[in-house]
């Protein structure tokens, strides 16, 4: 592989194999460093949502992960039809920086524009709204607790 390509590639997870990928690196990331309790990491969204898999290339090691919400349940969390839910982005802490996190949310994004989605709204944990604002989010409303940390809504239209 050259220098100029990215060591990793981005997927819809379709598969069992990816979702179950998808779920290891969320319980890496949010219950095992930030102790979020497991019980409430996966819910009930989970079974419906559209599920991306950041992959190393060379050997397929899971780097990071996202979800997207859309129909009922985007409309549950967003309060808008139009707009999906982009969740639970989470980088293994060895791939953070090298643009996966982007990668993850990008993704999502066209996912979001393939079923005819409008904008997507997301919860930040506030140490993450300038790694937002960078992609075009805007931050909304006050801030609120989620699982013991402090977030805010942000929203990007497409």
């Amino acid at each position: 592989m050259s220098d100029d390509g990215p060591a990793f590639v981005v997927r819809e997870a379709v598969s069992d194999e990816d979702r179950a990928a998808c779920f290891a690196v969320r319980k890496d990331v949010f219950v095992g460093e930030q102790g979020v309790p497991e019980d409430i990491e996966y819910d009930a969204y989970d079974a419906g949502a559209v599920h991306v898999l950041a992959v190393r290339t060379e050997d397929g090691l899971p780097l990071g992960t996202g979800r997207l919400l859309t129909g009922d349940a985007g409309f549950a969390k967003t309060g808008d039809a139009a707009v999906g839910s982009l969740g639970r982005l989470a980088v293994v802490k060895a791939a953070r920086g090298l643009g996966v996190g982007v990668a993850l949310v990008r993704a999502i994004e066209e996912c979001a524009v393939a079923r005819g989605l409008g904008a997507v709204d997301l919860h930040a944990q506030t140490h993450a709204l300038g790694f937002y604002e960078r992609l075009g989010y805007e931050a909304y409303g006050p801030e609120f607790d989620d699982a013991g940390m402090p977030h805010r809504g942000m929203r990007r239209g497409l």
